[in-house]
């Protein structure tokens, strides 16, 4: 390629490399990404939002979904109100972060207590209750 200067003397340049479209990116979670020409991106999720990874967890999980639908047969109480909110909100942690907390766990156990005599005829009541148990220890 030639070019003038000012002089109008012919001077030579370096030919221009195309431009390429910039590209940004402002958060990803729970996914992968690959950017330039001949990549390889590999992908894999443990534990994400809707996967329980700990058996124990995943175990509780189970006795939790399973006691609120046997709490749903029953005439609501204020007991089964406080315990059906703490099933809901063990329900939600596990899920999304993959495992309650001790403090839920605590709370979970208060709330069995409070209703010990509907949940104690359930067998998913004692399943949740055992499953509690394991996790605090004891």
């Amino acid at each position: 390629m030639a070019a003038t200067d000012e002089g109008g003397q012919a001077r030579r340049t370096q030919p221009t490399e195309p431009t390429r479209p910039a590209v940004r990116i402002g958060s990803v979670s729970g996914s992968a990404i690959s950017i330039g020409d001949h990549n390889t991106v590999t992908n894999t999720n443990t534990g994400g939002a809707g996967q329980v990874s700990d058996p124990a967890q995943a175990e509780l999980l189970a006795a939790v979904r399973a006691l609120r639908e046997d709490l749903a047969r029953f005439v609501a109480t204020d007991g089964t109100a406080v315990l059906d909110a703490e099933l809901v909100a063990a329900e939600e942690e596990i899920t999304t972060a993959g495992a309650a907390g001790p403090g839920r766990l605590a709370r979970l156990r208060d709330a069995l207590a409070l209703t010990g005599g509907v949940v104690g005829t359930l067998a998913s009541g004692v399943a949740v209750g055992q499953a509690v148990g394991a996790l605090l220890g004891g």
